[in-house]
Formats: structure tokens, sequence, C-alpha cells
């Protein structure tokens, strides 16, 4: 074997196994991302976002099954509804509090007219149920803190995070992955204090919780990560929303 080729194949055999993105064949991340029928509301999230990076680091197939866990406006299910293809399909939930709200469900009626493969769902919090052994992939996206938060404004109630992941394991089938992003919280505070105060949470947190439930951390990113944010204020202060310290992590439900 030439020189170069066996230098460039020891690097390779070095490097770490989980910063290695696992393969994801026939997915076109930027693709989804310039997919025509984006609001510009949304597109203006990408630079940010990083979306297109941070599917392939999760490893998103074409012909996945994924749940969008907390979905919100849709900006994740619409991309993955792009890069999954029409073999695939895409179901977002969200609270029933957030499900009744007309402008968050005009958003996702004209979001499932654009994407056949995509429907919306909500349900209570308090009750979580998604048939078992459903879903591929799993996004939760900025949302697991609030498995902390309640409010009557918003109409959550007070939950145990338990449940939020044991739900998830149950849904997910043998070998499937979990994509979990969330804001960066200083230590120091009580969860469910620190959630009130600022919407964000430890990443020992997250990562315990999801142990806990079973799944195992596969691999962790840097793509999101913001060393200038100090972590104190709440994320949707105008000097920092939409630039937290994000932690990024790839979960995944033993195949046995």
């Amino acid at each position: 074997m030439p020189r170069p080729v066996m230098i460039a194949a020891a690097i390779l055999l070095a490097l770490p196994s989980c910063m290695t993105a696992p393969a994801q064949p026939g997915a076109d991340y930027a693709a989804a991302v310039a997919a025509p029928g984006r609001t510009e509301a949304h597109r203006a999230l990408d630079e940010v976002r990083r979306p297109a990076e941070v599917l392939a680091f999760m490893g998103l197939k074409r012909g996945d099954r994924v749940l969008d866990y907390f979905t919100g406006n849709g900006y994740y299910a619409e991309l993955m509804a792009q890069a999954v293809g029409p073999q695939g399909s895409v179901v977002g939930w969200n609270s029933e509090s957030f499900g009744r709200n007309p402008e968050i469900r005009a958003a996702l009626d004209a979001m499932a007219g654009r994407n056949a493969n995509t429907s919306f769902i909500s349900g209570p919090s308090t009750a979580l149920s998604f048939a078992p052994a459903s879903y591929d992939f799993v996004m939760m996206h900025l949302v697991y803190h609030d498995a902390y938060w309640e409010s009557a404004r918003f109409g959550l109630p007070r939950i145990d995070p338990n449940s939020v992941t044991q739900a998830i394991y149950r849904t997910l089938r043998p070998g499937g992955t979990v994509a979990v992003i969330d804001h960066v919280a200083n230590p120091g505070r009580e969860t469910r204090a620190e959630v009130e105060a600022t919407h964000r949470i430890l990443p020992e947190t997250i990562r315990a919780d999801f142990e806990r439930a079973g799944f195992v951390l596969e691999a962790e990113s840097q793509l999101l990560r913001n060393p200038a944010d100090d972590r104190s204020v709440n994320v949707f202060t105008p000097s920092i929303r939409g630039h937290t310290d994000r932690i990024v992590y790839r979960f995944r439900k033993p195949a046995r």
C-alpha cells in the first residue's frame, strides 16, 4: 500500500468512533433546507440553528419514521419531511394548549398541505401516549427542559420528566435515535427553578434522565456551543436569543 494511503488509513482508524456520524444513505440535508415552500421566518433561523449539519450528525435517513416531539410551529418537522422523502413520514406532536393555538394550527395545516408525508397531532402532556416501537427517529429541539416547566399561561401543567423519557423510549424502535438539543444552564440551581428563570438545563441532567430511561449516549456535537453566552440570562432575552450555548446529544435505544 502506498505510504500516503497508509497514513490516511491510520488517521481514520485513530479517530474516536463517538465523533463520527452514522451513515446517511440517500439523505440530502442541504436540499431539505433549500426546499421551496418553507416560510421566510423559518429560513431566517437556519444560520443559527445549522439544521443540515445537525441532521447529518444525528444520522436521519431517507425512509425514517419520525416523531417531532413538541413540534411548535414545525420548523424541524418540515425539514425532516423533506429529508426522509416520500417513503418516510413525520408526525409532529404538540401539547393540547399548543394544538389549540389558531396561529400554530394554521401554520401546521399549511405545512401538511405542502408535505404529504407529514401530519400533526396534539394531546395532554400529563398522559403521553404514542404507539410502541412506531418511530425510527425522535427529534427534541429546545424542548426537553419544558418537562421541568409548568405554566398556567401556556397551559402546561406540572409533569414528571421521567414520563417524557419513558414515553419516548417506548415509542422508539430498538436501535432508534433520539436527537436532543437544548439551552445550557450554569450549575448551582435546582432544575425546575432554573427552567422557570432561564429556560435552560444542565447537560448532565439531560444525560442522567435519558440514561435512566434506558438510552445510551452515542455522541455529542459542538456544533451549537457558544462560549460567549454566560448562560445566566433567559434564552428569550434579545441580546442572546438564537445564540445561546446549546448542547447537541445523539442518544440510541439499544437494539436489544
